[in-house]
């Protein structure tokens, strides 16, 4: 591609991506709206309610996904006459069915209207079963005789002939009832064994496969009631295990907080960038504006929904899209102190580095499969802003940024080695200049690491791990009291029913009172919980700001969940190590220093007693590829080094690579901590649990690859080595042996 091609498509990146930002934020008028109005928001942001529903049966296989697919068309019915915007009814996992209500604020009466068990039957006075919701066709609103509102019923063939024979017997009055309250010609609507109608026959036996409801009825009960009997019986009964709702006002000031935090943090990365790497610093930012612009419009186009912790998604990835520049900038400056001029330096940049970039980001990749293919709807939004995010990095690194930096090796004003971070004695800022000792002091760091394990193992059998309610099991309900209330009020006011609270403040000036029990209560429960201190401190219903229901059953899964995706995404990544590096060595000390960072990052969980909850699984496994990924870069140096440049034994080869890593990793690190700084301090809790593991793991994610994988490959390799010399000195002795012998 000549020059001046290269130009025109420069500066027809720069107007798209002004464009695409522009789009994005403000739109064009009415003939599109900004992109940034596309993207659904999920339940944390906008408010609502989900509930997730196991099934109670022990059906397997083919029949248990037929019965779950028919129990997801039944409440997919029934949730769409409930008239909020974008209900979403998904099977999640085998036996259990998710319901998200946007919009929807009440739990109680969400999940009275989807149905916990949702059997519809319609009886006889009696109790007499004579049909259920299956038999019938549609249920409307309408107008009675009296001009009151009425349910008008549609009955199957089937449904017509019960029926009419049940509404003989009802009328010839040969029934006597057995509730109170109900009539003797009464033809009883059961939802979950509960009388929800119980309207009289008036005149004879009803035939031709329709009736109409009338009473009392306000346009509200008619519309409810022709929903439940609308949404029909489920086939298979269904219990509540896990339930959240979140109020839209909480939800959208943690959205501004982390947009803000957010930008901050990319804003320090622009001024990192052009002060460490200047002109190339310039074509990064570039690249790094079309990354958010493309990520944000990709997430409208598919549909994606934007989550709390997938904010915190975009915004690592962001930290990470740095890292294959950070790669690249660090080989083309390589290549200009090496004596290369800048045309040179940067093709052979742009090729050598390219197999560091790639398989740096498909081991995070990696572990951001697995966490989408494990996680709950919170972790699958993050692990998938994540993939996103590493897949466009790719892009913009390799095409967008290469596309400025040959620009600037073929001009003449950019032509000296100031423009790209080389000093004038021919080393580059950001880089370390003397050559470390870490294998020598290999022993010390190994010591050091089982200490802190060692340590955190004691503080986890003493005290035990600070388990959250999501791995527990249990209920959490936080509520904005209007003032501080003493936390032993707050106790005395719900002491009846034995909860063993544990009650922390939260929001400004401490007025939130979030309430944390392992008692998992439904939705009845949780309502005479609120109910009774909603009696003692005067808040209103729009002062729950949030209720969750962990089962004990989800608690236990996502603690297996957790073990399989470290073991799975360590296996892998162990493979595809074995496969790129073509040395057991490799793989070997890789997977080694992954378990290192694991049990670390455990450790610091136990020794401050920071809780465990759901979002430290996302947390574990992006460290997991974080980890690979930063030890992949050295060892890809030590490869390259034993191919090319094999002065020295094996610990100053070693030594060497990663001292011509280092300020790559040092950068790496402190770019991917720069972004998250912001989104723990200035957000709340939602996303501070998903970064403060990712911030700990990156610290010993970088430190391990140096201190710990490097030096567990000397080891491997000395061994390597010492096996064979015992085998060389062995057939020496032997071959004097047999000499002596013919002698």
């Amino acid at each position: 591609m000549n020059y001046k091609l290269k130009r025109v498509l420069a500066v027809l990146v720069i107007l798209l991506t002004a464009f695409g930002w522009y789009v994005t934020i403000f739109g064009l008028g009415s003939v599109m709206e900004p992109t940034k109005d596309k993207i659904k928001l999920g339940l944390d942001i906008k408010g609502g309610v989900y509930v997730v529903m196991e099934a109670q049966t022990d059906v397997t296989g083919e029949e248990l996904t037929s019965l779950m697919n028919q129990t997801q068309a039944v409440i997919e019915e029934r949730v769409n006459q409930m008239g909020l915007a974008e209900p979403v009814v998904t099977v999640e996992g085998q036996k259990r069915i998710r319901v998200e209500l946007p919009g929807a604020e009440d739990a109680e009466e969400a999940i009275e209207q989807i149905g916990k068990t949702a059997q519809l039957q319609f009886a006889l006075a009696d109790g007499t079963i004579v049909l259920d919701g299956s038999n019938v066709k549609d249920a409307t609103t309408g107008t009675a005789e009296d001009g009151g509102y009425a349910v008008n019923l549609q009955f199957d063939s089937e449904g017509a002939d019960k029926f009419a024979d049940a509404t003989s017997k009802a009328y010839e009055g040969s029934v006597t009832s057995s509730y109170e309250g109900v009539q003797n010609n009464a033809i009883m609507i059961l939802l979950d064994d509960q009388i929800i109608s119980a309207p009289g026959v008036r005149s004879g036996p009803i035939t031709g496969g329709s009736c109409e409801i009338s009473g009392s009825f306000t346009q509200e009960e008619a519309k409810n009631l022709a929903a439940l009997i609308r949404g029909g019986a489920l086939p298979v009964e269904l219990v509540e295990v896990t339930s959240s709702v979140q109020t839209a006002k909480i939800g959208y000031n943690a959205l501004e907080q982390s947009i803000f935090a957010g930008f901050i943090g990319i804003a320090l990365i622009f001024i990192i960038m052009l002060i460490g790497y200047r002109a190339m610093g310039i074509a990064a930012d570039i690249g790094l504006l079309l990354y958010v612009v493309i990520v944000l419009n990709i997430m409208a186009l598919m549909g994606s929904v934007l989550t709390l912790p997938g904010i915190a998604g975009i915004i690592l990835s962001i930290g990470m899209a740095v890292d294959a520049n950070v790669i690249i900038f660090s080989r083309i400056r390589e290549e200009i102190i090496a004596g290369k001029s800048i045309r040179s330096a940067v093709q052979t940049g742009f090729k050598r580095a390219m197999s560091t970039v790639v398989d740096s980001q498909v081991t995070t990749f990696i572990a951001a499969i697995i966490l989408y293919q494990i996680g709950t709807s919170t972790v699958k939004g993050f692990a998938w802003t994540l993939m996103i995010g590493i897949l466009v990095s790719l892009f913009t690194a390799v095409l967008i940024t290469r596309l400025y930096m040959s620009i600037l090796a073929d001009s003449k004003i950019f032509n000296k080695k100031g423009f790209y971070g080389i000093k004038a004695d021919n080393t580059a800022t950001f880089q370390v200049n003397r050559e470390l000792h870490f294998v020598k002091y290999r022993k010390i760091f190994f010591g050091v690491s089982i200490g802190i394990m060692v340590i955190g193992l004691a503080f986890g059998v003493i005290r035990g791990l600070n388990y959250g309610i999501d791995f527990t099991g249990g209920t959490m309900l936080q509520v904005d009291m209007g003032k501080q209330v003493a936390a032993a009020d707050v106790e005395k006011s719900i002491k009846e029913y034995k909860l063993s609270p544990e009650i922390i403040y939260s929001g400004e000036g401490n007025k939130e009172v979030v309430i944390r029990t392992m008692k998992a209560l439904d939705s009845d429960q949780r309502a005479e919980v609120l109910k009774t201190m909603q009696e003692d401190f005067g808040f209103e219903d729009d002062d729950v700001i949030a209720q969750e229901l962990f089962g004990p059953s989800v608690g236990k899964e996502l603690r297996n969940n957790a073990i399989k995706a470290i073991l799975l995404s360590a296996l892998c990544m162990l493979i595809y190590i074995r496969l790129r590096f073509s040395e057991w060595k490799f793989g070997g000390a890789a997977l080694l220093g992954v378990l290192n960072d694991v049990l670390l990052v455990i450790a610091f969980y136990a020794i401050f007693n920071v809780q465990v909850n759901n979002p430290f699984i996302a947390g574990i496994l992006t460290v997991v590829g974080y980890s690979i990924n930063d030890t992949i870069v050295v060892f890809d140096r030590i490869r390259e080094n034993l191919k090319y440049s094999r002065r020295g034994g094996t610990e100053e080869l070693i030594d060497r690579s990663i001292t011509q890593t280092l300020g790559r990793s040092l950068m790496t690190s402190f770019t991917t901590l720069i972004v998250m700084i912001p989104l723990f301090v200035m957000t709340g809790s939602a996303i501070r649990q998903f970064t403060l593991p990712l911030m700990v793991g990156v610290l010993v994610g970088a430190a391990s690859s140096i201190t710990i994988c490097s030096p567990l490959y000397y080891e491997f390799a000395q061994r390597g080595q010492g096996s064979q010399y015992l085998k060389d000195v062995k057939k020496k002795k032997k071959a004097e042996k047999s000499k002596n012998a013919e002698k």
